[in-house]
């Protein structure tokens, strides 16, 4: 009976959205016609590592999606050049018209062939959606004219002369340029329906706060947390242990001016306590890999010792994490209690090395974990700067809202990292503060806490356990995004031993290649291991060593192929992406990009070669995809509204 009320209701609030048979009736219409549209493309980007430029160039161009499309609409209609010219100036419109100001003797002419061109894209590009959605998506300034442009109108008996005389009123009226990118913005839109970033935004490169501007302002995204953007927002949520490992990251990549002035976080404190405690010190073991071009080379001594300040205050503070979670069983990584200062060794994993760095003024053996009173005054100081950095906050906010752990989504499963295993390939069990979890649940009561340790404002216990399992996520072996045994910081610094630096990988790395365990994976999620694929990052797939981004038979895409500058010389290439549309999925590889500024003079595209992995027999359906269930239930609740307005159990209005 308590059902029967609470459907009463539902058909009675959806009355109020429907409140007669043709109202109904229309929007029914309107669903199925829906689900018989391709289904939209999804776009997939993983290990962006702080590239804004590369970034926003393969955005633009989407993998390559735009120059099919020029090549689809114009054939060999179109040179090479002009297509090239074309793709470029949908990329970059108002850089290219610069250009071709300055070039184009009859300027008129040029405007009117290229609106032409671009109505032509853009009408290719809009006829997989409703109006409704193409003209949600319309520019404001433009919509209705844009509208008649790209729509056909069969009432209008010479319709040639009524575009054109649209075409040259655009031209006469001085609104060519604006209207050029309004069309150029509008197929950009229109190309990609979703995005997808599997995780790492931040770190390593110079850009993570302009490419956390651009994805606020997209149109359709979701993301999945890679461990570096994790310790960013424990960093923002003031867990000192993260704030220490954002900004020694920072240092050793060359990026202080990503915090300065992309973040506006006074760096000040720190600086001056380096130069008063490693004043004399060369700090040679805490070197900054810089990019020549972008890095003030006058800066690399402060540097340093700012890199070795903010190291040794890390320590530290992940000490004090690991002794308040035993839980979190990482006991292994507590070293400085195990340095002897005089001999200048350390005990790692029972055997003893050599230090390389033996200058320690802020450490005491008596309670080595403990802050120096001239760290404790920088950690406060930070810890304010980053929880009162307003676009610091305002990104984070962003990654909680269209963020997760995971993600299903039409029947593909998302993830940044790994499914911790066992060697035999069953879900490992990890202990979370007093219960044990494994597989999904693990990654479920992971990302409670997290959201806790960031929103939880009145519970400041629930507050600091989600704090520290927002590091546990960033560095412990059972973390899914991490997935290592151990993050060997403190070996790479101090010691020379290349077997204690090394790193092992969780056992879904050796086994993800097998069926019966990946299938495992799939039912875990509530997935149709026939159907699904995993789709991750963070481990590059050296493809210079002969790896290869597909594994099990094309089940799993890892799609980390060195987006970072930092890992391409380990991958041979500038990283893949994925591109899933109605006819199946295509994996991209694409080689470094050099500059915007050149894409733009040479009209040159990132070189990508691309690789169609799947193929469907059968166009997929908007019906086929997990909006398309919605849609359908939607379609079966106004049915049941049809039938209490035709039964008379609910009364028409009109």
């Amino acid at each position: 009976m308590y059902s029967d009320i609470l459907e009463g209701r539902y058909l009675q609030s959806m009355a109020d959205l429907y409140p007669n048979i043709a109202k109904a009736s229309t929007e029914i219409i309107n669903l199925q016609s829906i689900l018989n549209l391709p289904k939209g493309t999804e776009h997939f980007l993983t290990d962006i590592h702080g590239e804004y430029e590369s970034f926003l160039h393969v955005l633009k161009n989407g993998s390559g999606s735009v120059r099919r499309k020029i090549d689809e609409e114009f054939g060999n209609s179109l040179s090479e050049r002009d297509k090239k010219a074309l793709a470029t100036l949908i990329y970059y419109p108002r850089e290219k018209m610069d250009i071709v100001r300055r070039q184009e003797e009859n300027l008129n002419d040029w405007y009117k062939i290229t609106l032409y061109r671009l109505i032509q894209m853009a009408r290719r590009v809009a006829s997989k959606y409703t109006r409704s959605k193409v003209r949600k998506a319309l520019p404001k300034d433009f919509a209705y004219v844009i509208e008649e442009l790209i729509t056909e109108k069969s009432e209008i008996n010479d319709k040639e002369a009524y575009y054109n005389e649209i075409i040259y009123t655009i031209v006469r009226i001085s609104r060519a340029e604006e209207f050029i990118v309004a069309l150029s913005n509008l197929i950009q839109r229109l190309v990609v329906d979703h995005l997808h970033i599997v995780g790492d935004i931040f770190d390593r490169g110079p850009g993570p706060h302009i490419i956390m501007e651009t994805l606020m302002r997209y149109h359709s995204v979701d993301v999945q947390w890679g461990n570096h953007d994790v310790v960013w927002m424990g960093a923002a949520a003031g867990h000192t242990a993260c704030i220490a490992n954002v900004i020694r990251l920072s240092a050793k990549y060359g990026n202080l001016d990503t915090l300065e002035e992309g973040y506006g976080i006074n760096l000040i404190p720190l600086a001056t306590f380096a130069l008063e405690t490693y004043g004399d010190d060369p700090c040679t073991c805490f070197d900054i890999s810089y990019n020549a071009k972008e890095y003030n080379i006058h800066d690399l001594e402060l540097d340093r010792k700012m890199h070795k300040a903010i190291a040794i205050i890390q320590f530290k503070l992940e000490g004090q994490v690991i002794k308040r979670n035993p839980s979190f069983k990482m006991e292994k990584r507590l070293l400085l209690d195990k340095i002897d200062l005089e001999a200048g060794t350390v005990m790692v994993e029972g055997k003893e090395y050599p230090l390389i760095e033996k200058n320690f003024p802020t450490l005491d053996m008596k309670d080595p974990y403990k802050l120096s009173e001239g760290e404790e005054e920088v950690v406060k100081r930070l810890q304010m700067a980053f929880t009162r950095s307003e676009k610091l906050q305002k990104h984070v906010r962003f990654l909680f809202s269209k963020g997760s752990l995971y993600k299903v989504y039409n029947g593909n499963l998302l993830y940044h990292g790994c499914i911790p295993l066992n060697a035999d390939g069953s879900f490992r069990k990890v202990q979370v503060f007093d219960q044990e979890y494994s597989g999904k649940s693990l990654y479920d009561i992971l990302e409670v806490y997290a959201r806790k340790g960031y929103y939880s404002i009145h519970n400041k216990e629930e507050r600091r356990k989600g704090q520290d399992i927002l590091w546990f996520i960033w560095s412990n072996e059972n973390s899914p995004v991490y997935g290592k045994a151990k993050m060997a910081t403190f070996e790479r610094y101090f010691l020379t031993d290349h077997d204690i630096k090394a790193e092992e990988k969780n056992h879904y790395y050796r086994l993800i290649n097998k069926e019966s365990v990946v299938n495992n994976i799939f039912r875990e999620f509530g997935l149709d291991p026939a159907r699904a694929h995993i789709i991750n990052g963070h481990m590059p797939v050296q493809r210079k060593k002969g790896e290869t981004p597909v594994r099990c038979g094309g089940k799993v895409l890892i799609i980390d192929g060195g987006f970072s500058k930092a890992y391409q010389s380990q991958t041979g290439i500038a990283g893949y992406t994925l591109v899933y549309n109605s006819h199946g999925l295509r994996l991209v590889s694409h080689e470094p990009f050099e500059s915007m500024e050149k894409a733009i003079i040479n009209e040159s595209d990132i070189h990508s070669d691309s690789v169609v992995l799947e193929s469907v027999d059968k166009r997929q359906l908007v019906a086929d995809t997990d909006d398309g269930k919605e849609i359908q239930i939607r379609i079966f609740e106004l049915e049941q509204l049809l039938g209490a307005y035709r039964t008379g159990v609910i009364p028409e209005r009109t």
